[in-house]
């Protein structure tokens, strides 16, 4: 397999709801008129605490600094397994863990942070940009290693990487965090760029009006209700929404194209509070019991938490395997 390293330089902040009316304008620039902006790598999730955005240095540019904005310090590299057809794995399984065991376990084991963003498209691995030289030193056994360049892919001497290389120390038994899973039934579509402006007035509704506060759990339970979830990215052309199924009837349906059995998928939300970015193996210890159990999830990282998207279908069985992981760390 091949591990590309995208051009991309990635800024990641959180937007509190009520700055939202200073960022409209820029936002909306970047999310409807593209070809008004450099940007090639926007990705805006709202959450029941915020707005996550990732994007890169041209779309940075676009926004004002604020009290409303919240930015991590690190710049993020972006990176994409691509299969060439020498995959060892046999598995069905798609998203995340179909890199869990190659990518994100070993990461994990050399103390590197990482943030997911899952597309319609495809899996992008967000890691820091001072941490490459551990990523490449840690993924060469297992992948032919390019960097993209102006355009084109250029392979990467991994011993000029190496050269002076530390080996950073393993990083030690991470958090186990608790999971929850809301009632949400959640799709996954994308639509053709050239249909954007005619879902523009609905996108806009959904994602800056029509607001209504989350149901909490009862106390102790597992479950929440359901909450507020809707990621919009718009990575090199290629758009990618995630929606609860109350919101998609919104939109008309002739213009969202999903996958053709149309499958509906189950949240678990990571964290019981915020996640903060230094610690390690977070997206493995989800990342890894699914692809055990040979289980497909999307895998979205934001700001305060995480969240992977799991077959409907599946769900008692997964959360009663990632509690199980709880508890035989407690």
């Amino acid at each position: 397999m091949d591990l590309q390293i995208l051009e991309h330089r990635v800024r990641v902040l959180s937007l509190a709801r009520r700055g939202l009316w200073l960022y409209t304008h820029p936002l909306l620039k970047l999310l409807l008129l593209p070809r008004r902006s450099r940007c090639k790598f926007f990705s805006l999730t709202e959450t029941p605490e915020d707005y996550t955005i990732m994007l890169d240095e041209d779309g940075f540019k676009e926004l004002p600094s604020s009290e409303f904005m919240q930015v991590v310090d690190s710049t993020w590299l972006v990176l994409n397994v691509l299969s060439n057809g020498r995959s060892s794995t046999s598995s069905q399984a798609i998203g995340v863990t179909k890199i869990a065991k190659s990518v994100i376990a070993p990461l994990a084991e050399h103390n590197v942070s990482v943030l997911m963003l899952s597309t319609y498209q495809t899996d992008f691995i967000l890691v820091r940009e001072k941490d490459l030289p551990v990523v490449i030193h840690t993924l060469a056994g297992e992948f032919d290693i390019y960097k993209e360049v102006n355009g084109e892919s250029i392979p990467v001497n991994c011993d000029d990487v190496s050269n002076g290389f530390l080996k950073p120390k393993h990083a030690a038994s991470p958090t186990v965090h608790p999971v929850q899973s809301p009632q949400n039934r959640f799709c996954i579509l994308t639509v053709a760029p050239d249909t954007l402006p005619a879902i523009a007035t609905v996108l806009i509704d959904v994602l800056f009006y029509s607001h209504s506060p989350p149901k909490e759990a009862a106390p102790g339970s597992q479950d929440l209700d359901s909450i507020r979830f809707f990621a919009f990215s718009l990575i090199e052309g290629y758009i990618s929404i995630v929606m609860d199924a109350e919101t998609q009837k919104k939109f008309p349906s002739d213009l969202l194209l999903t996958s053709s059995s149309g499958e509906l998928w189950r949240m678990v939300r990571i964290g019981g509070q915020p996640l903060g970015f230094d610690e390690c193996g977070i997206v493995a210890q989800i990342a890894e019991p699914l692809a055990d159990a040979d289980i497909s999830a999307y895998y979205i990282s934001t700001f305060n938490f995480d969240h992977a998207l799991v077959p409907e279908e599946g769900i008692d069985s997964i959360i009663e395997l990632l509690q199980k992981r709880q508890e035989s760390s407690s």
